[in-house]
């Protein structure tokens, strides 16, 4: 059918923008629920990236195919447009009904390489926990991994860590090199070698959670006409890995990635206090310390963070002794009120 619709599944087609009841008025008048329009598109396949999980769920129940193509080559999966919009309901609806999470795409893309590239965390834990392969590769032959490690998504990375995804070193590195260079201008070379130079742009910093969304968009005539983001949490992302690998940056490493943005409820500060809690060794607490007894308010407020349950082990607390009483001189030394703060509430781990 690539010329002219049957007239109950053209009605199919008007109906998804009339809600369910007129889809479902429509398979009762004869359409077929693998209808397709005259571009070769599944009727199922533009439910799903319009985002329109009741519509997918009548359609799935009627029979439609869940991995049924859309386009002239029926080389869009509906799984994969419904990651692309990040549409987490339908998501589920696809998988739940058999759609294949392996599956490619045109150009060899699949639904878990969609949603490691745009930081679709959640919906990556989905399509793991239905069987995606966590070390298929994609298009370039890069791994979901390095993809997401790429995308500076920690959630996304930790996904496909707790799925057994074994790139490692490969994207360990690629974190590490986005740690050396400024995003914004990352994006932007990206964008002017796509596009040509000449185009002005614009940067915008959104926050997610536990980072920041960084966009770049060219302009044309003061109109946005191209645009690519990224999140930030490669620090994160690079502690998580070398943990994975049993590799010890270097404190002054790991103090870097936690202040490069100076926030405590950054993924990039948060993993970097959680590792170094583990280590739970003198030679941690000797770091950790001289932070605390800096003259910067961000290394104090590290170092109380990091002494609050340092090697908190079975309610062993094996450096309370010393760590106690510097804590209690920097809740009442401490010039900024922040780390004044800080100090106080990691006394508090330690009990009356």
């Amino acid at each position: 059918m690539t010329n002219d619709l049957v007239g109950a599944d053209r009605g199919l087609f008007e109906a998804l923008y009339e809600g369910e009841n007129a889809v479902v008025r429509a398979l009762r008048a004869g359409a077929s629920p693998d209808a397709r329009d005259e571009d070769g598109t599944a009727v199922l396949y533009r439910a799903a990236v319009e985002d329109l999980p009741g519509t997918v769920r009548l359609l799935l129940a009627a029979g439609a195919d869940p991995d049924g193509g859309g386009g002239p080559g029926r080389g869009d999966l509906p799984l994969c447009g419904a990651v692309c919009g990040g549409h987490t309901e339908v998501v589920e609806a696809l998988l739940a009904a058999g759609a294949g999470p392996d599956l490619r795409e045109d150009f060899d893309f699949t639904a878990l390489r969609w949603a490691a590239g745009l930081g679709r965390a959640r919906i990556a834990e989905l399509l793991l926990a239905h069987g995606a392969d966590p070390d298929l590769p994609g298009p370039q032959g890069e791994s979901p991994l390095v993809v997401a490690a790429r995308r500076g998504s920690p959630a996304t990375v930790r996904a496909l860590l707790r799925y057994g995804a074994s790139d490692l070193r490969p994207a360990l590195e690629e974190a590490r090199r986005l740690l050396a260079v400024d995003v914004a201008d990352e994006l932007r070379r990206a964008l002017i070698a796509a596009h040509g130079p000449g185009h002005r742009s614009t940067v915008r910093r959104s926050p997610v959670p536990g980072g920041v969304l960084v966009t770049v968009e060219l302009l044309r005539d003061g109109v946005p006409f191209a645009g690519q983001d990224q999140e930030t949490g490669h620090g994160a992302i690079a502690t998580l890995l070398e943990e994975e690998l049993g590799a010890r940056a270097s404190f002054e490493e790991l103090a870097g990635r936690a202040l490069r943005g100076g926030d405590q409820d950054l993924d990039d500060w948060r993993e970097v206090v959680r590792v170094l809690r583990l280590r739970g060794d003198e030679e941690t607490f000797q770091a950790a310390s001289a932070w605390a007894a800096s003259a910067d308010p961000s290394r104090q407020m590290l170092g109380a963070q990091v002494l609050a349950r340092l090697g908190f082990r079975g309610g062993a607390k094996p450096f309370a002794a010393r760590a106690v009483p510097l804590l209690q001189v920097l809740a009442r030394d401490a010039v900024h009120p922040a780390a004044a703060e800080t100090a106080e509430r990691a006394l508090a781990a330690y009990g009356p």
